[in-house]
This record gives C-alpha cells, structure tokens and sequence, in this order.
C-alpha cells in the first residue's frame, strides 16, 4: 500500500512555517495525518515517521538498508565530508569506534570534577539582584568543558580565541531570522562582513586556522602524551597504519565541538528553567541533593533517580532536535503497512513521538515521576537517536546535564524574574530556549 499524499501547501509557504513556527509545523500535519507524514508528491518524498513500532524497524534495521541523506545544504558545508555526521557504511562504524572511548566508561567518570569546577567558575559571574541571560551562561559552561575535553585546553590565548570564535560563529546563524540561511540555498550569498552569510564565512574560516594550526603543533611537537581527543585522534591508525589527515582531524573535532556543546547547553538552559517554574520540582530535586550530605560525591549525583527524571523529562518535552537524523532509503522497506521505495527520505520525528498522549499522559505537562513510574523503550523515548547513528556523546550530555544542574541548585537560590511560559525558538537546525530566558540570583548558598 502506498501512503497518501500529505499537504498540498506550496513548499515555500511549507518552509517559511517550518522555520519559524516548528512545532506548529510537525504538530498540525500530525493532527491531520497521523503516523506517516509525506511531505512532496513524488514516488521518493520526504516522511516523518511518528510511530514507535515503525522507528523500532528502523533503528534496528540493518545499516546497508540507508544511507544519511546530509549530503549538500549547510551542515555538509559547516562539518565537512569527513564528519561522523556525514559518512556511511564502514567508514562511519570506523569513525565511532575511533570517537567512542573518551565519551563513554571509566573515561566519562574523569569529566565530574571538570564539569563541577568550570560550573562553579563560570557562575561566579552571576551577581545577586541582577537578572542573567540564562542559555548564554549554560553555552559557555558546555563550551569550556568540551575544549577542554577536545583539545585538553583550559587556558592561553588559543584557548581563548577558539572559545570566542566557535561562540561567534554559532552566534552568527543562531537567530530565528539567521536560521533561513539552512533551508534556502539562495540566501547564502557572502555580501562582506556585515552580510549574515558574510558574518559567518568569517568567523569558520579563523576557526579552521585555528584548529589546524593547534593540529600542526602538535605534530611538530611530537608530543601526544595527553588524555584529550585530538591526541587520540591523531594517535589513532587505520588498518594500513595511515593517521587520519589534518582535514579528517578538522572535520571531526568541528564536529564535536559544535554538536558537543550548543545542544547540551540548551537542554541544561530547559532544566533550570523548569526547576524553577515548577517550584514544587525543585524542592523534591533540592531535598534529595541535600540528603547527600555535605561534599557528596559527584558519582553519587549522576545516579540520583530524580535528577535523573527531571533531565530525561528535559529531553522528552522539548528535543534539542526534532527528528533523529535523515534516513535515506537504498531498498524498498515496509513500515506500518505502507511501501516505500528506493530514495525515500525517512525523518524519525523525535518530537512527536514525544508528544503521543498514548505514550506520556499529558505531554505539554513536564512531569518527571513518569520516568520514575516506568521506563520507557528507546523507540519511544530517544532524545539523542537510535540505532547505529545514536549520538556518541549522549551519555556525557547526560553526566553534563546532571552535574552542572546539581552544582547550580547546591551553589545559588534562583528565581524566575517573571513566571511566564516560554516556547523554543529555532536555533539553526536546532531548537532552543529564547534568548532573553533570564534568573535572578536571590542568594549564593555556597
């Protein structure tokens, strides 16, 4: 069976709401056609997928039935070819298990006390009775925790260079009206430095310079005794004893660092700002870090169930990103009933899975006990992807989320300045919180 047409709206106006209005945009085409969403009218349109059964079959079907789909468009252009983002097939399962040790085990355990001390160092800019741009706060926590988890850098001129840059450039097509430049090609015209596409042709260009003139100087060194990424990147060979060239090194670690810390910083941004319009959450989250008594320790505070519950409810209600990447089909495959033939785009639609009554009992409600009354499967519950394209840095955003949340709550009485609701905004191809979500520091605990 072949699935029915989905919305005739010229694409264009499709586009402009997608942009602007995201979850409008994925949640009335769901309220009109349900589990199976086709967007286009040709025998390969594009599909969100909106149900569990459906995204089980694919999160586990075998990688060879896919392809990514990233080729062209901005990403391409902003990670480069080499990208874990952008390869298939041996290349990509190669590149995980290059990537995959410093993110995960007793590797991730060396990361506590980091994310503990810069959370307290960057927070000691926060002044009492004065409001604070919340999400500006978090990026340059997450920010400082993966240069220094990337590139071993904590301090020195380079570190500080890198720091502002990375921040600029992600700046430069952060806005709402910036995000455009994702979905129309022709929009990326570079009209100087005052232009958009200008701006941020810039600031990627000093990046690059930077990080290759870290990787050079490394190689002229010959020192790769360190713990941090790019020393194992460029200690790593292949099967032939080859390292990885100065642009796979780039593109990778680029990749890190953008992925590793604009998304953490939004979902860390989403958690505080719960805690503290629901004040009934941050008592029950309060009351169980003090039953930890005086300098807990930070293992302690990554198992904690609650906590746990209000970082996975984070990620539930509103997803860094709305689908788990892009599935591109090289054979027919049979979802839900429905064919789909060879070239079919597959969006698994983490957001409206998120959001199915029939899943989470009042979704537009941020309850954590949900997470505490049962556990839900990864094709019902999956913030950072599935299958063998799942996110390999999930289980340090998590360990992030957690000790930077905790450290806050230990450290500083907030309050909201206004208790108002607030929506996400698109962040480039990503959703965030407003820019203008503000605390108030009432008190320094500690």
């Amino acid at each position: 069976m072949t699935l029915p047409n989905g919305p005739q709206t010229p694409r264009v106006l499709r586009m402009m709401k997608f942009v602007t209005r995201p979850l409008d945009y994925l949640e009335d085409y769901y309220q009109r056609y349900g589990d199976f969403i086709r967007i286009g009218k040709s025998a390969t349109p594009l599909v969100y997928v909106n149900h569990p059964a459906a995204i089980e079959k694919i999160f586990t079907a075998n990688a060879e039935q896919f392809r990514t789909g990233n080729a062209g468009g901005v990403l391409l252009f902003l990670l480069g070819n080499n990208s874990v983002f952008m390869v298939d097939g041996e290349r990509h399962e190669r590149q995980r298990k290059l990537l995959m040790p410093p993110f995960h085990g007793e590797r991730l355990k060396t990361y506590n006390q980091l994310i503990c001390e810069i959370t307290k160092q960057v927070m000691s800019q926060v002044k009492i009775g004065q409001p604070f741009r919340v999400r500006a706060l978090m990026q340059d926590i997450t920010l400082r925790v993966i240069l220094k988890a990337v590139f071993g850098l904590t301090e020195g001129e380079r570190y500080e260079q890198l720091r502002h840059l990375l921040s600029a450039m992600m700046e430069s097509i952060g806005s709402p009206l910036a995000a455009t430049l994702m979905f129309f090609p022709s929009l990326r015209q570079d009209w100087g430095e005052w232009s958009p596409w200008g701006r941020f042709l810039r600031y990627k260009q000093q990046a690059d310079e930077m990080i290759y003139a870290e990787i050079r100087e490394r190689k002229q060194k010959n020192d790769f005794a360190g713990d941090d990424i790019l020393t194992l990147l460029m200690s790593a060979r292949d099967e032939t004893g080859e390292p990885m060239s100065e642009t796979e090194l780039r593109d990778e670690l680029v990749t890190l660092l953008i992925a590793g810390h604009e998304t953490t910083a939004s979902s860390l941004t989403w958690a505080l700002y719960w805690t503290h319009y629901l004040p009934e959450v941050k008592d029950k989250l309060c009351f169980e870090l003090a039953n930890l008594g005086e300098n807990p320790h930070l293992g302690e505070i990554a198992k904690l169930p609650y906590l746990t519950a209000v970082c996975n409810e984070t990620l539930r209600i509103y997803p860094v990103t709305l689908t788990s990447g892009v599935r591109v089909l090289k054979k027919p495959l049979e979802l839900g009933g429905y064919s789909f033939e060879t070239g079919t785009v597959l969006f698994p639609c983490t957001y409206l899975v998120h959001q199915r009554e029939d899943i989470y009992p009042e979704p537009k409600k941020f309850k954590p006990e949900r997470f505490l009354q049962r556990q839900f499967s990864p094709y019902e519950f999956f913030p950072f992807g599935g299958g063998h394209r799942r996110c390999i840095g999930s289980a340090m955003a998590t360990l992030e989320m957690k000790i930077a949340l905790a450290t806050i709550l230990s450290d500083w009485q907030l309050k909201l300045p206004h208790h108002k609701a607030y929506k996400p905004v698109r962040r480039g191809l990503t959703l965030s919180p407003p820019a203008q979500l503000s605390l108030v520091a009432v008190n320094r605990l500690n």
